[in-house]
């Protein structure tokens, strides 16, 4: 199980850049056009990427696996 541990790390370092990017995207076209829907997408895009970034940081532990030393 250890082996996926890298390739789930890249996958989810990728899930955390969409939905950031997206999220600036969405704020980008609130800006634009004032629309409460994308400031709703934007804000929600930035939360998921606030916690795929907090799992990502705690893996292992969510994993139960042992720390590195």
């Amino acid at each position: 199980m250890s082996s996926l541990i890298p390739f789930h790390r890249v996958l989810i370092g990728c899930a955390i850049a969409f939905c950031f990017g997206y999220a600036a995207w969405e704020f980008a076209a609130y800006l634009r056009d004032r629309s409460p829907l994308a400031l709703l997408l934007a804000l929600s895009f930035a939360a998921i990427g606030v916690g795929l970034a907090f799992y990502l940081r705690h893996l292992r532990r969510v994993l139960g696996l042992p720390a590195r030393e």
